[in-house]
């Protein structure tokens, strides 16, 4: 082997946990290897039937075994093997209710169907779903181990916690509470779910047996012991499907109350003509159809009418928005049309993702997933700037680190949507205009063309970045 090699390339920033192996890349390839300690619930997991089961049932990512790695070997190496990867990497914070309910869903199907081939999950991470040609799948293959009859299971604490009080807080209490896994990365605890669900929560049989109880029991254990805490009482085989029976039924279950969010009426309520409307969705689509981009992040897309655009014209489309029901609403239409090439993502565009975890390297901020082909900014530019007193240069500077084409619309001060936004504020914005909107962007873009929206006064602009 060679240990220059080896030294050179070491495993992913965040992938470091698992002593069963990592990713890596090389020559921009992404791999993981498998290491020796691994090598009998790796081949288990194969010669069972589980991984050709999961494939087929879209739930487990595929890979290639390298046969003769081009990749250096590392030390402790059964095998390396090359999986596909993933467009974009989204975290659950930034998913909404009904994705995290299908990202839990995936997580117990998966659980059950590995029982079925005398197999477990050892580990339930929420951050070991992403959603992929628009369903939630299972990225990391060395998830499994060998079924031991008895036990009970050991991704039980980890799935209450990064799942179950997550989707009970955000249906019983507030919608934003997701916003919680960000602080805690390892899955809120139950202890403060239980403090911040209403008593009335508490007359669910799975809300008081899988958070009451287990809170109460985490509680309990904290200072016995080691030996009294870890003692291992039967559970059957029986007993673990009843488990994953009753909190499947019980999350499929799961319904956000009817509830009104400032921008998930958008489109029913804007001040666009139907003649208007249209016209702009013919300028986004004419500029798309000239770029022909792979990829496109929707800045502030509501419920993805402009991202729809996007993926008809064969561009992979992250479609952000603010409001936790218009993403709500953008994913349920897309898993309707059965869309492969849309992500709906919950993100402040004010306050994005930032590097979190372990040396601030375990999640990725939102500019090193980037950068894409196409930002759009459409609708969204009088926001920034006049709800968040952001400085035009402040904002032209950051969409240049994102794209290298930029479809944005300026709305103008006469607007009633920026007239709504100044009736309840003093207009201290007088670089606030087209010329002062132009001459902002111009530093770090070149405008290509700047057609006034039909019906409106409204400008869109399809620009290029400057590098």
């Amino acid at each position: 082997m060679n240990n220059c090699l080896v030294q050179h390339h070491s495993p992913l920033a965040s992938s470091f946990r698992d002593p069963s192996g990592f990713l890596f890349k090389y020559n921009a390839k992404l791999y993981r290897q498998i290491n020796l300690n691994y090598q009998d619930n790796y081949d288990f997991l194969i010669s069972s039937g589980l991984y050709q089961n999961l494939i087929g049932q879209r739930l487990l990512i595929t890979h290639d075994e390298v046969a003769n790695p081009e990749p250096p070997s590392f030390i402790n190496t059964y095998k390396i093997i090359n999986p596909i990867k993933i467009p974009f990497i989204s975290y659950p914070y930034e998913w909404c209710f009904e994705q995290l309910k299908d990202a839990a869903l995936c997580t117990l199907q998966i659980q059950k169907l590995a029982l079925d081939h005398s197999m477990s999950l050892k580990d339930a991470s929420c951050y070991n779903i992403q959603f992929y040609q628009g369903q939630p799948i299972l990225i990391d293959t060395l998830s499994f181990e060998k079924y031991n009859e008895g036990i009970p299971w050991e991704a039980y604490k980890q799935f209450c916690q990064h799942f179950l009080g997550s989707l009970v807080l955000m249906a019983c209490v507030d919608v934003r509470l997701s916003q919680l896994l960000k602080i805690y990365l390892d899955g809120i605890p139950l202890d403060l779910v239980l403090k911040l669900l209403p008593k009335t929560a508490l007359l669910s049989p799975t809300v008081f047996f899988h958070i009451y109880l287990h809170a109460k029991s985490q509680s309990h254990y904290s200072d016995k012991p080691l030996e009294l805490k870890n003692s291992k009482h039967s559970f059957s085989k029986h007993a673990f499907y009843g488990l994953i029976d009753q909190l499947t039924n019980y999350i499929h279950d799961l319904k956000l109350p009817k509830i009104k969010t400032e921008w998930e009426g958008y489109y029913d309520e804007t001040n666009y003509s139907n003649q208007a409307f249209e016209y702009k969705k013919t300028l986004v689509h004419e500029f798309l159809s000239n770029i022909k981009p792979k990829t496109v992040w929707d800045l502030g897309a509501n419920t993805g009418v402009f991202s729809q655009l996007a993926s008809d014209a064969g561009a992979y489309t992250v479609s952000f928005d603010i409001d936790p029901l218009a993403v709500q609403k953008n994913y349920l239409n897309c898993k309707l049309k059965n869309e492969k090439n849309i992500l709906p993502l919950v993100l402040d565009l004010t306050n994005p993702s930032s590097a979190l975890g372990w040396e601030n390297k375990e999640r990725d901020n939102l500019l090193e997933r980037g950068p894409v082909d196409v930002a759009m900014a459409l609708a969204l530019i009088h926001h920034l700037a006049v709800s968040n007193n952001l400085p035009l240069e402040k904002i032209s500077s950051f969409l240049k680190k994102i794209c290298t084409h930029l479809i944005i619309e300026f709305v103008p001060k006469s607007d009633s949507q920026v007239q709504r936004l100044l009736s309840s504020r003093n207009n201290i914005f007088p670089n606030y205009t087209q010329e002062g909107f132009e001459k902002a962007f111009i530093q770090d873009f070149q405008i290509q063309k700047k057609p006034q929206v039909v019906g409106s006064e409204r400008v869109l602009y399809i620009m290029k970045a400057k590098h």
